[in-house]
């Protein structure tokens, strides 16, 4: 018999004929936790088959399906009801034609899956990364012939545990199918976090393709995960920080550093305190100590001076603070007659034709008495050592 549970009262007797006939009812206490029931025993003429609102009476021989009842009604399985039994008659000519009986329900149920072997996803960033799904599904008998010449007649299923398991696997490969159709539209292990909604959709949309012939509808995948491993999820959760903090990973890994220095009371953590950063201030303060700390040390080592006032300038900088030259520019010279812009190295002036060797010279030969800098312009304050020249 079907179901987890069921037992034989599911067909009391109510006075039989001569010819030993039955009323046959679901009425098993565990009904609500099966999709389908068989009944203990053959069906004969003149049994009395009772169909209920949420059920359906599916008559199954040789391996397939005659006929069923979606109605709810009382079907006596008598010749003065042929309209009614149609085709399923012809087997009930005595004791050698008799034919089994399956209830199946019309309600939708709620079951679970999980994969067992891993989806291989191959990211552009992480390469080969194993994934593993989990979540709940929503389903119902849709197309009961198909279902009982599959799952009995095919799968020679005996319990619900059975449809259960068939189903889950099939669930599990429709996901990973999902996620193949997103990942080839671009979607990346970053990525699926914020995509569940999305791969839940692909997953009824392309259900029907894969449970139809099972007569299976798939109406709600509710709580889809998506397990990375631990390694992976731990770079995706490092990225995700970076990208909120708006820092890069050199930044990263020195906030990172403060904070457990932070942590330990022996370490840099006493340091912090008698600068007036208490223990209890957590990864915000060792982030913003870390980035302008990992930014000046960035800047120190790449910088420049301003060809026209001398000041240490940022590599990246397209104008100088100071005087607002324009360094993305070459080099220039003043011409000391006309005042004429010229490129470092000109010879002669191109507006006026004087010599300007001597003073390109003369401007190179401008150094701070204290620390010895050389200036390209005359300036008042040494912009090296902030000293007066």
């Amino acid at each position: 018999m079907f179901g987890r549970k069921a037992s034989g009262s599911g067909i009391p007797a109510t006075g039989g004929s001569v010819f030993g006939s039955t009323t046959i009812a679901w009425e098993d206490q565990y009904k609500r936790e099966n999709v389908m029931w068989k009944v203990p025993r053959l069906i004969r003429l003149n049994d009395n088959i009772v169909v209920r609102e949420d059920e359906i009476a599916v008559f199954f021989r040789d391996g397939k399906v005659l006929t069923y009842f979606d109605q709810p009604n009382r079907y006596a399985l008598t010749d003065f009801n042929a309209p009614v039994t149609g085709k399923l008659l012809k087997f009930f000519s005595g004791v050698v034609q008799q034919a089994e009986v399956f209830y199946v329900q019309k309600r939708f149920f709620d079951g679970k899956f999980g994969s067992t072997q891993p989806y291989e996803f191959t990211d552009p960033v992480f390469g080969v990364v194993s994934l593993r799904v989990y979540g709940d599904y929503r389903y119902r008998v849709a197309n009961p012939e198909n279902f009982i010449n599959q799952f009995v007649g095919t799968f020679n299923a005996e319990t619900t545990e059975d449809v259960d398991g068939r189903l889950k696997e099939q669930m599990v490969l429709l996901t990973y199918n999902a996620i193949g159709k997103m990942k080839d539209k671009g979607m990346k292990v970053t990525d699926l976090a914020t995509s569940l909604t999305n791969i839940e959709q692909v997953i009824l949309s392309i259900s029907p393709d894969h449970f139809q012939q099972y007569g299976i509808e798939i109406n709600k995948v509710p709580g889809l995960t998506i397990s990375l491993p631990e390694e992976v999820q731990k770079a995706v959760d490092t990225r995700s920080q970076m990208s909120v903090l708006g820092v890069n990973y050199i930044q990263y890994q020195a906030g990172q550093a403060m904070v457990d220095a932070a942590n330990n009371p022996s370490g840099v953590a006493g340091v912090g305190a008698g600068l007036g950063v208490g223990l209890g201030a957590g990864a915000g303060v060792g982030y913003a100590m870390a980035g302008p700390m990992m930014q000046g040390v960035q800047q120190q080592q790449q910088m420049k001076s301003c060809y026209k006032c001398g000041s240490m300038v940022p590599v990246s900088s397209t104008f100088c603070p100071s005087c607002g030259a324009n360094l993305t520019q070459p080099a220039t010279v003043t011409c000391s007659k006309c005042g004429e812009k010229m490129p470092q190295g000109t010879k002669f002036c191109p507006n006026c034709g004087t010599a300007v060797v001597q003073q390109q010279a003369a401007q190179q030969q401008i150094k701070c008495a204290s620390c010895g800098f050389v200036l390209q312009s005359p300036a008042k304050f040494c912009p090296n050592c902030g000293k007066p020249m």
